[in-house]
């Protein structure tokens, strides 16, 4: 039709050439922007593939150590972008198994069932500190008094050196591995009596800094000026303390992989950095303890 429709135009005057020159210019302008739209968009999306993503799921108590190392292996690996999903210890476990994310953080040791599938690997270690309000005059407990204190056998301030007010337990969900290691380590499993069980570290640390009764317990590395750490038989969690043992609440934090699907590329690289003795004081900075390299 293009065709009869040129043919048709031929014979006509000096307009008609011209309209005929218009046509052809208006299809090969037309095809250049197609072309250059189509380069544009071949571009966007080698962008979009060229950056590499290493995902990470799990403990919220390990959220400023994954956060320190994710940023400082970004800085010298710009293509590569570490995720972070909170969704604390047993949820990352269930995710590595699931496929759903290349390493996941758990604050606690791996289960015997868990071990059939899984591989667990000590990235640091983490004391436990035992919070209070910061005008609560109780500032030390024994372990014994912990646990009593937990399990409800002690109910108020007033029969650990403390005022005439119920003492309220502030703890997290039955899937935090920072409650696993909390009622482990003071022989309280299933027995504690909780006022408030809260889905992450920094939800119990608000909740204590805000109730002058409450007593919680969190991640050393979460703990900041809003609540008042308490010693535990006499000690004061830190570095030191928590390598010698005699801070007694303590537990690891570990990197969970699957034993048949080992890691490649950048998050085998990630991994790599992370157990490094290069990635210690991004551990520190963090306020959790890295292990001996």
């Amino acid at each position: 039709m293009e065709s009869g429709i040129l043919n048709m135009l031929k014979g006509k005057n000096k307009k008609s050439k011209g309209l005929i020159m218009i046509m052809k210019t208006t299809k090969i302008f037309g095809a250049a922007i197609l072309s250059a739209i189509m380069a544009i968009v071949t571009m966007t999306g080698c962008g979009k593939t060229s950056q590499k993503t290493v995902s990470t799921d799990g403990s919220t108590s390990m959220e400023k150590v994954i956060g320190y190392l994710s940023e400082a292996y970004m800085e010298k690996n710009s293509d590569v972008k570490v995720t972070y999903n909170p969704t604390g210890s047993g949820s990352g476990i269930q995710a590595v198994q699931e496929g759903r994310c290349n390493i996941g953080l758990a604050s606690r040791n791996l289960k015997d069932e868990e071990k059939a599938d899984l591989n667990e690997t000590v990235i640091a270690i983490d004391g436990i500190a035992v919070i209070v309000n910061p005008d609560n005059p109780v500032s030390d407990l024994t372990m014994d008094q912990i646990a009593k204190v937990y399990t409800g056998e002690i109910d108020n301030w007033s029969e650990i050196g403390g005022k005439d007010l119920p003492i309220v337990c502030i703890g997290r969900e039955a899937a935090s591995g920072t409650r696993d290691g909390f009622e482990s380590i003071t022989g309280t499993s299933e027995k504690c009596k909780y006022a408030q069980e809260l889905t992450s570290t920094g939800d119990v640390v608000q909740t204590v800094s805000s109730n002058p009764n409450a007593i919680g317990y969190a991640s050393l590395a979460s703990v900041n000026d809003s609540v008042k750490t308490m010693s535990v038989e006499g000690i004061m969690p830190s570095d030191e303390t928590i390598l010698s043992g005699e801070y007694k609440i303590q537990r690891n934090f570990v990197f969970v992989t699957k034993k048949d699907e080992e890691l490649t590329g950048s998050a085998k690289d990630f991994f790599d950095f992370c157990m490094s003795s290069e990635a210690d004081e991004y551990i520190r900075k963090a306020g959790a303890v890295p292990i001996a390299k």
